[in-house]
């Protein structure tokens, strides 16, 4: 059976069906943001800037780089900045959960670890971003928050959206949940302060992302590194978790290799089996995948490191709204 994913990228008997729920879904979404306007429902505000980063589809778009390069961009810029996020996926019994590189994964998830590894500034995790956001100041000296995928987190107050979308993919259908790969309305869009655009062609107002790979690196001894002029016509087993492996496969293509591809659900929990083969071929998964495999990783097991390239005039307007 299909997977209902795989029917929001076209109009199909299955999206038609779902209309109804769809329709639903958007009136709830925005009926919420306007009580949020309007007062009904209570909106926080903190003593420090919040720069929420996220989109309005679901699914992978490229938010975990692009925080990872807007957190750079201010600590360059002489800010102390500190992320809180939702960290889906994570299991811990105690909330708001603080997170550094060594956190364990299965409290965490994958790409809390990935933001506090890459940026090394203060984190806390907890579905109630506010919640996430007191506790960092409390303990950190942090001067501005980074809300990695806020968006619809209302909540919180936020001083600037940055809202990033996935080039190849786009809106798919168009439609909202459950119909469509939606969250809110395209025409949200309009109210956020920056659109960036993973890959693809950009429209008028919207910045070009790319998302270039680095480093081959082995899970089982990180000082062990590919190189790129060994990467021709080599065949391995590419694996990923996340949500358009499509984009991380033919990264790996580009680079030479021929890839016997494993596709699992988005921050799929990995257990030996899943990265375990009857033969000796050498195994490139996903950074965000090999944080979760790193305790039971073996010598042909490597992972791909990228990094997010953005047009300029994004951290120059982030930093003029906030001087």
């Amino acid at each position: 059976m299909k997977r209902l994913d795989n029917y929001w990228y076209s109009t199909n008997p299955v999206s038609l069906l779902l209309l109804p729920l769809s329709w639903l879904f958007r009136l709830i979404a925005t009926l919420r943001r306007f009580f949020y306007r309007t007062g009904l429902l209570t909106i926080h505000t903190l003593d420090v800037p919040v720069i929420v980063v996220g989109n309005i589809s679901v699914g992978g778009t490229g938010k975990t780089p692009l925080t990872i390069w807007l957190v750079k961009q201010l600590q360059q810029a002489g800010y102390k900045p500190g992320i809180v996020s939702r960290g889906y996926g994570g299991k811990s019994h105690h909330w708001p959960q603080p997170v550094n590189a060594d956190s364990n994964p299965v409290k965490v998830g994958d790409e809390a670890i990935l933001l506090a590894a890459h940026t090394a500034c203060p984190m806390v995790i907890d579905a109630d971003r506010v919640a996430a956001a007191e506790m960092l100041l409390k303990n950190n000296d942090c001067n501005i928050i980074v809300s990695d995928d806020g968006l619809q987190h209302y909540a919180l107050h936020r001083s600037i959206e940055i809202i990033v979308i996935d080039g190849a993919r786009r809106f798919g259908n168009g439609q909202c949940l459950p119909a469509g790969p939606l969250r809110e309305p395209i025409s949200r869009l309009k109210k956020s302060d920056l659109i960036v655009v993973n890959g693809g062609q950009t429209l008028t107002g919207e910045h070009r992302m790319n998302l270039v790979p680095q480093k081959i690196v082995n899970l089982f001894d990180q000082s062990q590194q590919w190189s790129e002029q060994e990467t021709a016509n080599i065949k391995i087993h590419a694996l990923a978790g996340i949500g358009n492996p499509q984009r991380f496969f033919e990264t790996l293509e580009k680079m030479g290799f021929n890839l016997i591809k494993h596709v699992f659900p988005d921050h799929h929990p990995y257990r030996v089996g899943d990265i375990m083969f009857d033969d000796k071929l050498p195994v490139i998964m996903t950074e965000k995948d090999a944080v979760k495999c790193r305790s039971f990783a073996k010598q042909n097991h490597w992972f791909l490191t990228i990094t997010a390239e953005i047009d300029n005039a994004v951290s120059k307007h982030v930093l003029k709204m906030l001087s």
